[in-house]
């Protein structure tokens, strides 16, 4: 199929999954990501209406956005080096993957050197796996006071990464922890943390079912590279 029925067909699902989970569909936002695809190919899903784009690696976007419509939301989602910050703050309009209290705090610095104000994420390695980056839940737990006082930084919610996992349905104990963590910081620092960005090509559904307000799909828009 096309990119642009491919994209038809993911936002049909999506709409499916929040009718399942009683949710309104416009609560859930499609990240279409567009690694390793030219700006060219990207084009044909902007083309056909989405908005939101999603990269794991500043050099691709560097190479993207300039050349595509100014009136996209662009969402860095790859892990991020501190000498990268700089750069991904000029070009992105949301991180996903700060992973550490260090990362938030440089990057806070480096926000308030560039006058600006930017919006991230906190990773969580739920599966606490050591092949992955995040915030290992208990250590998120004793970060949060410090990083929410970070002023050049707005928390707006959390970012992750499942195991891998041989049926959707399987994830779904993964994203309920995310939820519950998420809660948790509500209530206890007083906070509102509205955004999930959990769930991708294989399990977004299931995603979608546990509260998932950001999906970040790939291969099912753009294809297999």
């Amino acid at each position: 199929m096309s990119v642009e029925q491919n994209l038809t067909e993911i936002k049909s699902r999506i709409s499916k999954a929040c009718g399942k989970a009683g949710r309104n569909a416009d609560d859930v936002k499609l990240i279409a990501v567009s690694k390793t695809w030219p700006a060219d190919h990207v084009q044909k899903a902007v083309d056909a209406g989405q908005k939101i784009l999603g990269e794991n690696k500043l050099q691709e976007g560097q190479e993207k956005i300039p050349v595509l419509s100014q009136d996209l939301e662009w969402h860095f989602i790859g892990g991020l080096q501190r000498n990268k910050v700089r750069k991904v703050l000029s070009l992105f309009h949301v991180i996903h993957s700060i992973d550490t209290l260090k990362l938030a705090k440089y990057t806070n610095n480096v926000a308030a050197d560039m006058g600006i104000k930017t919006s991230i994420l906190l990773q969580v390695n739920i599966g606490e796996e050591e092949s992955k980056g995040g915030f290992i839940v208990e250590d998120l737990e004793v970060s949060f006071s410090e990083l929410i006082d970070l002023e050049h930084v707005t928390i707006t919610g959390l970012m992750c990464i499942p195991p891998a996992v041989d049926q959707p349905e399987d994830a779904r104990i993964w994203f309920r922890k995310i939820v519950e963590l998420r809660n948790q910081l509500e209530q206890k620092y007083s906070v509102k943390l509205p955004e999930l960005s959990m769930g991708m090509s294989g399990d977004f559904e299931v995603a979608i079912e546990e509260g998932a307000t950001y999906v970040r799909v790939g291969t099912s828009i753009f294809g297999e590279r």
